[in-house]
C-alpha cells in the first residue's frame, strides 16, 4: 500500500484522530504490561473492542438512515430512476388512467430446499389454479432453483407465501396492467414482459413512454374516456343488433386533428393478449381497409364546387342507367329524372356523381384524392396504419366508380382524416394520438376553399334533415352527414348481400368555419338487417342511428348547445315551410 503523505492526512481530519486513539491504547498495553498488571491490560483490551464495535454500529446507523431519507432525492428520480425499462402511466386528456406499471411477482421453486416434492406440487396448485403444472413438476424434479410463473398479485403471492414451503421463492417484476380492460384496447395497445411495447399507443409512443417512466412522469393521449366509453358502447350495442362481422367507431376534433374516441369491436382484453385471436386483435378503424361506399360522394361533389366544374343547382339526368363501355352504372334510390347536384347528394345517385366525376377527369380526381390522403396511409402515430389500395390506372371507369366509393379501399382513418378537411374550412390536418396544448394549431395544407367547407357543411345538415341521413339527427345539434353503403368484393365480384355500412357526420355544421366542429364515424362490417331497420342493412338504417346516439351522448361533454337552426326546432322537429322562408330558428 502507497504510504500515506500529509497532502492526503489533511484531506481526511478523522484518520489523524483514529491514529492517536490507537496509539495511545497501544501505549495503554504497554504501560501495563510494563508495570506487571496483566489484568488492567485484559480490562483494556476488552474496552477497546467494545468502543470499537460502538463505533461501527453508530456509523452504520447514521449511513442507513442518510441512505433512506436522502438518496432519492439525489438521484433525482427516485424509485423511477432504479429500473431502466419501468413505463410511464398512460392517461386520457383529463389525466384519467389507461395503462400503469405495477409491482408484481415472479414464483420460482428451488428443488434442493424442497421437503416434501408431493406437498408442495399439491399446496401451490391449490394456491394457483392456472399455474402450468407441467412447469411445475419440471422445477420441483429438476436441479436447480428455476422459473415457474409470472405476474402474481400481491394477494396470490400471499396466499403461496402463508403456506410456508421450503424452496418456495419470489422476485418482483414491473407488470403493465389496464385498469379499464377492454375499453380502447386497440388504441392503447400491449406491452410484452420486458416492458417492449407491442401494439397500439404502447408500441407506438413506447420511447416516450419509457421517458416519461424514467423521469416519473406521464403519457396524456388526446381521448376522452367518456367520449370513448359512449363510442364503444353504442357501437358494441349495433354490432351485436345486427349480427355484424365488424364494426369501427371514430370521434375527433376537425381543427386539430385530436382523436377523441376510437373503437374496434370485437374487441380484446390488453391484459390478457394472449387469449384474444387475432381478428379480436385486429385494429379495423387502422389496419384494416374498405370500399367506403356513397361516403366518397362528400369528395367528388366539394371538388365538383371547389373547381367550379359545377354548382349545387347544376343539373345532372338521372333518368336512365349509366353506360360506360359494357358496363352500366344503376341508382339504388333511383328517381329517373333531372336532379340538381344538391338532390344528387340527397338522394345518393350514383349516376349524378359519376357523370360530374368523369366532367372534371381522372387527374383533377387523383390530384384531390392525393391532397386529401386518400393515396397514402392515414397520417397518424399508430404502427397499425394501413396502405390503401388504389387503382392501377384512372381510366372513364375508374374515375365513375371511384366517384361513389368503389374500386378504391382506405383505412376509417383515413377517410376520417379526409373528412376533416371537408368540414374545417379546407385545411386537411393530420390525425393524432397526443393531447395538443391549448393555443397549439398543427400544421396542415389547404385542399378546398372555405366556400366549399361551407357550402358542404351546408348540404351535410340538409341531408340529414330531408335525406338520407334524417336517422341520424339529434335534436338541437345541427347534424349533418352522408350514408355509405359498399357492395363487398368477393372472388374477384361485387356481392350485393354483403355491405359495408357507414355513416359520416359533422356536428354542429352551423356556425363559423373556425368554431368548434366534430366528426363521428360509425360503420358497420356486413351488417345482417333486423326488425329494428325491417331488414334493411343500408348505412341509413344501421350506421346512420348509432352515429345520432353517440352525438347525442357526447355533445354535452363536449360543450354543444342544443338550439334550433334554420331547419329544425331544438326538439329535433321540422318547421313549417313559411317559418323556414321567414328565417325561424336562426
Amino acid at each position: 500500500m502507497r504510504p500515506l503523505d500529509a497532502r492526503n492526512h489533511a484531506q481526511i481530519p478523522s484518520l489523524q484522530w483514529l491514529t492517536d486513539t490507537v496509539w495511545s491504547v497501544e501505549h495503554a498495553f504497554e504501560r501495563a504490561k510494563a508495570e506487571a498488571r496483566p489484568e488492567e491490560d485484559t480490562r483494556v483490551r476488552i474496552f477497546f473492542v467494545l468502543a470499537l464495535f460502538a463505533c461501527a454500529f453508530f456509523g452504520l446507523s447514521i449511513g442507513a438512515t442518510k441512505a433512506a431519507l436522502f438518496s432519492g432525492a439525489r438521484a433525482g428520480a427516485g424509485a423511477w430512476a432504479a429500473n431502466a425499462s419501468t413505463r410511464a402511466d398512460v392517461v386520457d386528456r383529463n389525466g384519467r388512467l389507461l395503462a400503469t406499471d405495477l409491482v408484481h411477482y415472479q414464483l420460482y421453486v428451488d428443488p434442493n430446499e424442497v421437503w416434501d416434492e408431493a406437498d408442495t406440487r399439491q399446496k401451490i396448485v391449490k394456491a394457483l389454479p392456472e399455474v402450468s403444472y407441467a412447469r411445475l413438476q419440471k422445477a420441483l424434479t429438476g436441479e436447480r432453483r428455476v422459473f415457474v410463473m409470472g405476474g402474481l398479485t400481491p394477494r396470490d403471492r400471499a396466499r403461496v407465501h402463508d403456506l410456508g414451503l421450503p424452496g418456495v421463492s419470489f422476485e418482483e417484476e414491473d407488470r403493465r396492467v389496464h385498469p379499464l380492460g377492454r375499453s380502447a384496447s386497440h388504441l392503447i395497445g400491449f406491452s410484452d414482459t420486458g416492458g417492449r411495447g407491442l401494439a397500439g399507443v404502447e408500441r407506438s409512443f413506447d420511447q416516450a413512454i419509457r421517458d416519461a417512466g424514467r423521469q416519473g412522469g406521464s403519457v396524456p393521449l388526446s381521448i376522452d374516456l367518456r367520449v370513448q366509453g359512449a363510442l364503444e358502447n353504442e357501437l358494441r350495442a349495433a354490432a351485436i343488433a345486427q349480427n355484424a362481422n365488424g364494426a369501427v367507431g371514430i370521434v375527433t376534433n376537425v381543427h386539430t386533428g385530436e382523436i377523441l374516441g376510437m373503437a374496434s369491436w370485437p374487441d380484446y382484453d390488453p391484459n390478457v393478449p394472449g387469449g384474444a385471436s387475432d381478428n379480436e386483435r385486429l385494429n379495423r378503424a387502422a389496419a384494416s381497409v374498405y370500399e367506403m361506399g356513397s361516403t366518397f360522394k362528400v369528395f367528388t361533389v366539394a371538388m365538383g364546387l371547389d373547381t367550379g366544374a359545377a354548382s349545387l343547382t347544376s343539373t345532372f339526368d338521372a333518368g336512365a342507367p349509366m353506360k360506360i363501355g359494357s358496363r352500366s352504372i344503376h341508382d339504388s334510390h333511383a328517381e329517373n329524372r333531372v336532379m340538381t347536384l344538391e338532390e344528387v347528394f340527397m338522394h345518393s345517385s350514383n349516376i349524378g356523381t359519376s357523370k360530374l366525376a368523369l366532367t372534371m377527369g381522372g387527374d383533377t380526381m387523383v390530384r384531390y384524392f392525393d391532397s386529401l390522403g386518400l393515396l397514402a396511409p392515414a397520417p397518424v402515430e399508430l404502427i397499425e396504419s394501413a396502405r390503401p389500395i388504389v387503382p392501377r390506372k384512372w381510366d372513364q371507369n375508374t374515375v365513375a366508380s371511384t366517384s361513389f366509393g368503389h374500386a378504391i379501399s382506405v383505412s376509417p382513418l383515413a377517410l376520417t382524416a379526409a373528412m376533416g378537411a371537408i368540414g374545417n374550412g379546407g385545411e386537411y390536418v393530420p390525425l393524432t394520438l397526443k393531447k395538443l396544448k391549448p393555443d397549439e394549431q398543427p400544421q396542415g395544407r389547404q385542399v378546398v376553399s372555405g366556400a366549399t367547407s361551407r357550402a358542404m357543411l351546408d348540404l351535410m345538415r340538409l341531408n340529414v334533415v330531408r335525406g338520407t341521413g334524417t336517422h341520424a339527427n339529434a335534436p338541437g345539434l345541427r347534424v349533418g352527414g352522408k350514408t355509405g353503403s359498399a357492395e363487398k368484393v368477393i372472388g374477384g365480384r361485387y356481392e350485393r348481400s354483403r355491405l359495408v355500412s357507414s355513416f359520416a357526420a359533422f356536428f354542429p355544421t352551423d356556425g363559423a368555419l373556425e368554431d368548434d366542429r366534430y366528426f363521428v364515424l360509425i360503420l358497420l362490417d356486413e351488417p345482417k338487417g333486423n326488425a329494428e331497420t325491417y331488414g334493411l342493412r343500408t348505412g341509413g338504417w344501421t350506421a346512420a342511428p348509432v352515429a345520432g346516439r353517440v352525438i347525442d351522448r357526447i355533445a354535452p361533454l363536449l360543450g354543444v348547445d342544443r338550439r334550433a337552426d334554420p331547419w329544425t326546432t331544438a326538439t329535433g322537429d321540422k318547421l313549417p315551410i313559411s317559418e323556414i322562408e321567414s328565417g325561424a330558428g336562426q
